[in-house]
């Protein structure tokens, strides 16, 4: 289980270490002003140096194929599939190519919370169970010498705000209680599979003992499926017909949903994985069983009941740009407005003040935000935001550099692939 929560963390900077610089600037977010900054430019043919790089990871086995998009001021200036959908059978990776998104979800539900507070809803330091009666009071497992451990009560209330910056002590299903949460049927965040509603298993996890006490580190884990069950019930729908009706259709994002319309199956990428010998294709699952939860089958086959927030969708690289654009224009797209600049600044600002983190790097609501270049120590922009997802995905704005980035592929373990540092070398090296 630990190596699982490495694998799901791999190339978001989620480690626990010193945090290292301030907090985001406000005055770098779009919509406050017309573009203060002289404008900038990407190079078309330096950008290739990119796509010359992906294929040669496709070449050398190490992936199987993936979707870059790149846009600037919101218009594509890089959008290059490369290499296999299906390997086996020499189906090529397409730009409109289907992928699981794991924990790309999470930015949907947390922007849907604040939806939720600019409707009067919800405060972000409302105890969550104001809102849900099970987790008014929790309790934390405190590992003891002789491998075991003691539950003690929670010192506060969880509160919304902890859900989203994930320092709620909410893992999943690790540290000292770990098995007491397996043997709940909690271990890893595959609900696509389940046969029940997500907020059926949240209210069940709320008498489990947490892994740390609520607001003193960053753990990641199931906080944003918690928030996910408030979205259903502070909107009075379940969280697919809140996603749909707030966000996915306005926005545009035709291929985003939980579950695979079957008249697209043609379409979603193959998950494979990195290993001594090379990537193998994952298990074709058509039924839920320990060995296969990570592989092909659920989002097809599975019993469709549950929508997870914190890991559920599907999506493409150009859906997924539309919400990035969204937000790196402060929460409006084409004269539509999904919230306000003000709660979008606040979403991007780091939000964990002395709680330890990736140096160089804070944590905003919903978000990892880059707030000292050099001390996160790769290209990129202070102010920037981004996540990712356990299939390899990753995402990010920059709003001084007016960019959004969209990376798709299916690779779970990644093992020690470095694309994720080569993409960010070489879309930065290409700005004039």
């Amino acid at each position: 289980m630990k190596s699982f929560v490495r694998v799901l963390a791999l190339g978001l900077l989620t480690c626990t270490v010193p945090l290292g610089g301030a907090g985001v600037s406000h005055a770098q977010l779009p919509g406050r002003t017309a573009e203060a900054a002289a404008p900038t430019a990407i190079s078309a043919q330096r950008l290739q140096r990119l796509r010359a790089q992906l294929q040669r990871y496709v070449d050398e086995g190490k992936l199987a194929g993936a979707v870059v998009r790149v846009e600037q001021d919101g218009k594509p200036v890089f959008s290059e599939a490369v290499g296999w959908r299906d390997r086996e059978s020499r189906a090529p990776m397409r730009e409109d190519s289907i992928f699981r998104i794991a924990s790309q979800t999470k930015a949907l539900t947390s922007v849907a919370v604040l939806m939720l507070m600019e409707e009067g809803k919800l405060l972000l330091d409302d105890p969550v169970g104001k809102h849900l009666p099970e987790w008014k009071t929790t309790t934390v497992a405190v590992a003891t010498q002789d491998g075991g451990y003691t539950v003690v009560p929670a010192k506060r209330p969880i509160t919304i705000r902890d859900l989203l910056t994930h320092t709620a002590g909410i893992s999943y299903g690790t540290g000292p209680a770990e098995k007491a949460w397996r043997d709940a049927g909690l271990a890893g965040w595959y609900f696509a599979d389940r046969r029940e509603p997500v907020a059926q298993v949240v209210a069940r996890m709320a008498a489990l003992p947490m892994t740390a006490q609520p607001g003193e580190k960053f753990v990641y884990g199931y906080n944003t499926d918690i928030l996910g069950v408030v979205v259903e019930k502070l909107g009075g729908m379940s969280l697919q017909a809140f996603f749909d009706e707030r966000l996915i259709k306005p926005l545009g994002m035709k291929d985003t949903s939980f579950y695979l319309p079957r008249e697209k199956a043609g379409r979603l990428a193959v998950v494979y994985q990195a290993g001594k010998s090379g990537l193998t294709r994952a298990a074709d699952a058509d039924t839920a069983t320990a060995a296969d939860r990570f592989g092909q089958g659920h989002y097809l086959n599975g019993p469709r009941l549950a929508y997870s927030g914190g890991a559920g969708l599907l999506s493409t690289a150009a859906d997924y740009s539309r919400l990035l654009e969204m937000l790196r224009r402060g929460g409006e797209l084409d004269g539509r407005r999904y919230l306000s600049r003000k709660s979008v600044e606040l979403m991007v600002s780091n939000h964990l003040g002395s709680i330890e983190y990736t140096p160089g790097m804070g944590f905003g609501l919903g978000f990892s935000i880059r707030t000292d270049l050099g001390a996160a120590g790769l290209p990129g922009t202070e102010g920037e935001f981004g996540w990712g997802g356990a299939y390899h995905s990753q995402y990010w704005v920059d709003p001084k550099e007016r960019l959004t980035v969209t990376y798709m592929t299916q690779l779970l373990p990644a093992g020690d692939v470095d694309d994720h540092g080569k993409l960010r070398a070489l879309i930065y090296q290409a700005i004039d």
